[in-house]
């Protein structure tokens, strides 16, 4: 079903939060375009694109398929896309490969978080969405709603909906009126002016404009707007476009004048009803009332089947199911997917419109910092961005196809026949596929030219650049195209060729492609920009087969998992462990079961979960100028000294403002690319963080207008109406900054190493080792990099040589940098949001050591002085925040929870035993649900769900995303000093541990870390009193 009408197609996914009713709506879809996949009566109930057994097991869909629908001469490739969060990753490689997405949205539970997200991800990708309201039939049956009730809060939903699409263009439009005032003064281009003066104020959403649906997937019936207004044009005497704008808003029609007016025509005693509660409502509440209610009239029933010439079999009409028979009459007055569909093929752009308007996205234009490239090379990029952004279909023009994800087949599961019956043997695989028994597809979309099998290909990986030629050769590999099939859920059909605007499954590339990767016909083109996904796998634990033998068998598993699963992420930790990450427990749930069914068939081990700390030290957000001044000029320092007793080792620290780790933790990807030298790469990165950008932005300026927007943010909260407190502290902080010498851990982390004060001078001759601020430079604080290095001409040959030396050991203080940080001093996790500056002076060689280093000049008695440097910084560093009231840091979710009002008690109950705190709570207008918003430890959410469903007899539910990092304010050393605390507490030998003390013994303990804890608890106990003789 490959159409050769680029103009015929329509790319589209179905998007919503979890249980909103994707699945059952592409069951409706199927059964009406899908030629004969499923019978009408089955939609809803098979759930055919949920075709793993664990998903109809837990009946939720955990991964994205495709199927090819056909409808009045178009082709509709669909994809369904999961809702629960776990599976988020799914929805991104949905998104990717769509023109326009179907947004559901339950009316009765109305908007949730993970709505804000498919949003959010549409919005990002440049999708044309539409809005579907589902479960209307809930209002009537379950809430008992008045129609006038049920508008209001159709009406509320749109509104809502509409608030956050406007709260994504408002953010994208000031991010632009910023970097054009930012700009150089005529540097304002066309297109800056054409976004700005573009009109926002218009909703995305509008029901008059045929973009919403009103639908009930479950029985299969749903509405637009216009099929009412072409119903009622005859009858009121009016036209059809007008009714459409007028059925929807305060507009109200008077019978008597045959007039439709605003509310303001009629006296405030008048029961005008709005004209979509009285035309389009107030019917269907009737026909509900008439089949679902014993007194209800069965003659309208019988009126609405005459008066559309509904064909409706006799016995579908007998049926002594009330909701059987409402069902037959509605699905064939409404049919759901007539009405889809024809919102899809009129509102949704094709391949052609929309891959010029996504273009931007896909394949953002690259400036070109350097003259001396091929101009051959950037001239055919340029044309392969133009066939890209006109979709050109010609097989000359070149080929271009994006894969968002590899997924696994069985491979006893491909089709043995192509369409024309010649057979295909699948069982001799080069590539060795047939000994796990799973065959690797590529999930992809061509955007430009022709794919057929046996065709030659570059795979383009997402740091792939064609202007760097050789140097980036492992970014490119060639693979040859085995088969193409179009995807119908899980069958798939073999086809001879795909055209650019196709959706379709590649064999061959299972060894070339790892998670997602660009296919293209010419090394000259640029990679698609890589895809945003909206959380990261933050679950791990340790894997390990029941029997050892096994663990070769285990690592080809955990290498197969990786490759089919588009989120996980499999490492070796530092202790040997082979550590899975998953987005959490659901997903872990099922990567676990994949690999002990499918992957690995092996019996496994599974840890309890491995969570990430942070540490980090006190620090009194109000004293900002204070800590400045101890980084600074303070005597207050950790001083060690190597062993050789040539190198003395001061270390500061101070704890930095939240606003400015924050940013600095989110943008280490963008650090890693301006530090390391990739600045003018840095686009591809920079878009994963900030979709907001424009595309040809300097990123290290950006970076750093963030760093000092961050800093300006917790300074003037701090400084009140001071304002000369605020300018001082404000002139610290840029001098500062200027002082960067590293950030750590890994040279991207959150913490700061700035260089030394040059005003303090070393004594006995000793030299201070100055370090360079390279980062503040790369960041653009600071431009001169030479002026710190004076030479002093008349200094002695011993200074000069000592002066050489400490050059060359800057290295050895950033490695004990980084080391400090990426294993603090409480439980060896990584330091987080901390600041230090390390003086280091190295003393000449002492007569002794000469005598020494002459006898034995390769080794001295310590061991190499570079060693004996990184060591002392290492230690210093974790000795100052130690002695600065140290703190431990934990990652908190954020999560929604619904109960009804009688489970409050017991859900509040567990929140507590989980150490939550409570947001905000709400009730649902017009159900009897309350939402509670909470942040919960991650430590605390294992079991979370479980726990709650049972407290509340699955009544509860709740849904977590990750959020934030914050500090517990708990002293971990903390001992009972004054009589208050001692009453309160115990005295010394009593106290038990508090809450971070606990969690850091639980991680040094999983570390092999010693632990201080006694051993024998109660001794008189564990004595044997019985003798025996």
């Amino acid at each position: 079903m490959v159409d050769s009408d680029s103009q015929k197609i329509r790319n589209i996914c179905i998007l919503a939060h979890v249980d909103h009713g994707k699945t059952t709506l592409a069951d409706h879809l199927i059964a009406s375009a899908g030629g004969g996949l499923i019978h009408p009566k089955q939609a809803g109930r098979l759930r055919y694109m949920d075709f793993l057994d664990e998903e109809q097991r837990r009946a939720i869909t955990m991964k994205s398929s495709s199927i090819g629908l056909r409808f009045r001469g178009y082709s509709i490739n669909l994809i369904d896309s999961p809702g629960h969060m776990d599976f988020c990753s799914e929805v991104s490689t949905a998104a990717r490969l769509s023109d326009g997405a179907l947004v559901l949205v339950d009316t009765v539970e109305g908007v949730h978080i993970q709505t804000h997200a498919v949003l959010r991800q549409a919005w990002i990708e440049k999708l044309t969405p539409c809005l579907v309201l589902n479960k209307i039939d809930r209002l009537i049956s379950e809430l008992r709603l008045t129609p006038m009730e049920a508008y209001t809060r159709m009406l509320r939903i749109v509104h809502e909906v509409n608030g956050i699409v406007s709260a994504y263009k408002s953010e994208k439009f000031f991010s632009e009126v910023d970097s054009i005032l930012a700009g150089p003064s005529g540097g304002v281009g066309d297109e800056s002016l054409e976004f700005v003066e573009e009109d926002d104020e218009e909703d995305m959403f509008q029901p008059q404009k045929g973009n919403v649906a009103f639908v009930c997937a479950l029985d299969g019936w749903g509405f637009n707007i216009h099929q009412f207004a072409e119903f009622y044009a005859s009858k009121l005497g009016a036209s059809a476009a007008t009714l459409q704008k007028a059925l929807w808003g305060p507009r109200y029609y008077n019978p008597k004048t045959k007039m439709i007016l605003p509310k303001k025509a009629f006296s405030e005693g008048s029961k005008a009803r709005p004209m979509f509660v009285q035309f389009v409502l107030e019917p269907l509440w009737h026909v509900y009332q008439a089949a679902l209610e014993s007194d209800g009239g069965k003659g309208l029933l019988e009126k609405v089947i005459k008066s559309f010439n509904l064909s409706i079999p006799p016995r579908e009409l007998q049926n002594k199911d009330p909701k059987a028979v409402l069902q037959a009459v509605l699905s064939r007055w409404l049919p759901l997917s007539d009405s889809i569909l024809s919102m899809v093929v009129k509102c949704m752009p094709d391949p052609v419109a929309a891959q010029s308007f996504r273009i931007s996205r896909l394949l953002p234009k690259r400036e070109v910092l350097d003259n001396g490239v091929d101009s051959s090379v950037l001239a055919e990029a340029g044309l392969v961005r133009k066939s890209v952004e006109s979709c050109d279909t010609s097989p000359k023009a070149p080929c271009v196809a994006f894969v968002s994800k590899m997924f696994a087949v069985p491979v006893k599961m491909l089709p043995q026949r192509s369409k024309d019956g010649k057979v295909v043997d699948y069982l001799i695989d080069e590539n060795g596929e047939g000994e796990s028994g799973e065959c690797f597809l590529a999930f992809a979309r061509i955007f430009s030219g022709v794919l057929y099998p046996g065709q030659r290909i570059f795979v383009l990986s997402a740091l792939y650049d064609p202007l760097k030629g050789d140097s980036v050769q492992k970014h490119l590999q060639e693979a040859e195209l085995q088969s193409l099939y179009l995807m119908t859920g899980q069958d798939l059909n073999l086809v001879a060729s795909a055209q650019a605007g196709n959706v379709v499954a590649i064999r061959g590339l299972g060894q070339h492609i790892l998670k997602s990767a660009t296919l293209s016909s010419t090394k000259n083109c640029w990679p698609f920009s890589s895809m945003v996904f909206q959380v990261s796998p933050t679950l791990r634990v340790a894997i390990e087969p029941s029997d050892p033998a096994d663990i070769g068998t285990l690592m080809k598993g955990l290498k197969l998992l990786n490759r089919a699963d588009p989120f996980v992420e499999v490492t070796v930790s530092a202790r040997g462990e082979h550590v899975l990450a998953a987005a959490g427990e659901v997903h872990l749930e099922r990567c676990i079961k994949d690999l002990k069914e499918r992957f690995a068939r092996v019996s496994l081990e599974v840890s309890p979960p491995l969570v990430s700390y942070k540490e980090t030290i006190e620090g009194e957000a109000f004293n900002t100028l204070e800590n400045l001044k101890s980084l600074t000029r303070s005597l207050d320092y950790v001083e060690k000294t190597t062993p050789n007793g040539r190198c003395v080792v001061r270390v500061r620290v101070m704890k930095l403002p939240t606003s400015l780790t924050k940013v600095l933790d989110e943008s280490s990807d963008l650090l890693g690319d301006i530090i390391g030298g990739k600045a003018e790469d840095s686009n591809k990165s920079l878009e994963t963080q900030m979709s907001s950008m424009t595309e040809n932005e300097n990123p290290s300026e950006t970076l750093r207008k963030r760093i000092i927007d961050a800093v300006e943010s917790d300074i003037l909260p701090m400084s009140g109406n001071d304002k000369h407190r605020a300018e001082k502290c404000k002139r610290k902080w840029l001098k500062l900054l200027k002082r960067i010498w590293a950030l750590g851990p890994r040279h991207v982390g959150p913490n700061i190493l700035f260089t030394p004060d040059f005003e303090g001078k070393g004594t006995d001759c000793s030299v201070l080792i100055r370090g360079s601020s390279h980062i503040s430079e790369k960041l653009g604080f600071t431009d001169d990099s030479g002026n710190d290095d004076i030479g002093d001409s008349t200094a002695s040959e011993v200074t000069q040589a000592l002066r050489f030396e400490a050059e060359r050991l800057e290295s050895s203080v950033v490695s004990g940098f980084q080391l400090a940080t990426a294993a603090g001093p409480l439980c060896d996790e990584p330091m987080w949001g901390l600041a230090f500056v390390v003086d280091a002076y190295i003393s000449p060689l002492t007569a002794q050591s000469d005598e020494s280093e002459t006898s034995n000049p390769h080794s001295e008695q310590y061991g190499i002085f570079t060693g004996q440097v990184m060591t002392a910084v290492k230690d210093a560093c974790r000795a100052a925040v130690l002695q600065k009231k140290p703190r431990l840091v934990e990652a908190m979710y954020f999560c929604e929870l619904n109960t009804p009002t009688e489970y409050l008690g017991p859900m509040y109950a567990v929140l507590s035993r989980r150490r939550a705190h409570i947001l905000k709570e709400e009730m649902q207008e017009g159900s009897p649900l309350f939402t509670v918003h909470a942040y919960l430890p991650v430590s605390e959410s294992f079991g979370f769900s479980d726990e709650l469903r049972r407290w509340t007899s699955g009544a509860a539910s709740a849904l977590l995303v990750l959020s934030h990092w914050e500090v517990l304010p708990e002293d971990p050393f903390f001992v009972p000093k004054t009589e208050e605390e001692k009453e309160e507490f115990g005295d010394g030998s009593s106290v038990l541990p508090n809450t971070a003390r606990k969690l850091i013994d639980n991680v040094r303990r999983r570390k092999g870390l010693p632990v201080e804890e006694k051993v024998v608890q109660h001794a008189t106990k564990q004595r044997t009193l019985a003798r025996k003789v």
